[in-house]
């Protein structure tokens, strides 16, 4: 049986690595669900990533170089991205794409829904656009902590991409639960939102923050044609702190190289 006829088989016996292989050819990532328009002065680390097309998935700034975002974008051939300002299309100043990252074990399988994309130049920080903390190495977020998720995508499953940036609190959900509504769920991830609520990520948001108590633990992954609006699992995210070495280790060798 090959790899996406496995995941024909039913959402939940699904393995996240196996919807990074197979799956996101007509996705768009995730997009926020019951959210609310994001002020123009916060979360200005948020970036809209881009293909020729438009907007494929969100992201954000870890260094005036470097956007975090999720592996599973990869297949949208991202090639720039929109930052310092919350409607990405009053914004004409891209700034290109000129590597992409993402881990993988020494048999080329991709480990987790994250990748780093360093930029072509340096973002100018300052008022309009800043970098987001990242966590300590495996670090953990508690049972019940109110977090925020962001983006510009769908705001529900049959809907359209949005033109303005928003968000949501979501709460953080008990793994025990998690694995008991996602049985095969790999050990690095994040549930939060979702299953029992009507808030959360959709099509269009993958790749953005996780974000809890002002740092970024997370980056949004959801399946394409995934029920936004009603799930009955919780949303995921991939688990940044237990990828912060790599992380630094990749912006460490961009200064190297200056």
């Amino acid at each position: 049986m090959n790899c996406c006829a496995g995941i024909m088989q039913g959402l939940h016996k699904i393995l996240l690595f196996h919807f990074l292989t197979c799956i996101g050819r007509n996705g768009y990532g995730t997009k926020i669900i019951n959210g609310q328009k994001v002020p123009e002065n916060s979360m200005l680390y948020m970036v809209s990533v881009h293909n020729n097309s438009g907007h494929v998935c969100g992201g954000s700034l870890v260094s005036d170089q470097h956007v975090l975002t999720a592996a599973q974008c990869d297949k949208k051939n991202p090639s720039h991205i929109f930052w310092g300002t919350h409607s990405f299309k009053e914004n004409v100043n891209p700034y290109y794409v000129e590597g992409k990252f993402i881990p993988k074990n020494k048999n080329g399988i991709i480990l987790d829904d994250i990748m780093l994309l360093t930029l072509r130049k340096k973002v100018e920080l300052g008022n309009s656009v800043q970098t987001i903390p990242l966590p300590e190495s495996n670090s953990e977020v508690k049972e019940n902590e109110q977090c925020q998720v962001a983006g510009w995508g769908k705001t529900s499953t049959d809907g359209t991409i949005v033109d303005e940036l928003r968000m949501v609190n979501v709460s953080v959900i008990d793994p025990q639960v998690c694995k008991e509504k996602w049985p095969d769920i790999p050990p690095n991830v994040i549930c939060a939102g979702g299953y029992g609520t009507n808030k959360g990520f959709c099509e269009g948001d993958s790749g953005g923050p996780l974000v809890c108590n002002g740092v970024a633990v997370g980056v949004a992954s959801v399946p394409e044609k995934f029920n936004c609006d009603h799930p009955d699992v919780p949303k995921i995210s991939t688990n940044i702190s237990k990828h912060v070495h790599w992380i630094r280790s990749i912006i460490d060798k961009t200064k190297e190289l200056e």
